[in-house]
C-alpha cells in the first residue's frame, strides 16, 4: 500500500507579503496560479502547458508556492490535488490575487 505524505502548509496570516510576492514573481509559478484560479488540479495537470518542464523543477515551483501559502497540496489516493488558497489569500491580502492575475492576463 502506498502512503502519500502530508505536506506542511503555513497559515497564510503568518506569511509575509514579500514572500507571497516573491513566489508570484516567477513566470512559471504565476502560470500555475493562473491555472489553479479555475479550480483544483491534480499535480500532473498543473503546469501541463509546458511539457518540457523537468519533474524536479515542477516540484520546486510547487514547493515555493506551498511554502508561501498560495497553494494547498493534498494527497488524494496515489496522486496529489493542488488548489489555490484564494479565500485565505483574499482575507490576508485583499485584492492581491485579483491584481496579479488581472495583470498577468493583460500581459499576453
Amino acid at each position: 500500500m502506498v502512503t502519500v505524505k502530508q505536506l506542511p502548509h503555513p497559515r497564510v496570516a503568518d506569511v509575509p507579503l514579500t514572500e507571497v510576492l516573491f513566489a508570484l514573481s516567477d513566470p512559471a509559478r504565476l502560470e500555475i496560479v493562473r491555472e489553479l484560479a479555475n479550480g483544483p488540479l491534480s499535480m500532473a495537470e498543473c503546469g501541463a502547458t509546458n511539457p518540457d518542464l523537468p519533474k524536479s523543477t515542477k516540484s520546486h515551483l510547487m514547493k515555493v508556492l506551498r511554502e508561501a501559502g498560495i497553494v494547498r497540496n493534498e494527497p488524494d489516493g496515489r496522486q496529489r490535488i493542488v488548489s489555490l488558497r484564494r479565500g485565505e489569500l483574499d482575507e490576508a491580502f485583499p485584492g492581491l490575487l485579483d491584481a496579479v492575475l488581472g495583470g498577468a492576463e493583460g500581459s499576453d
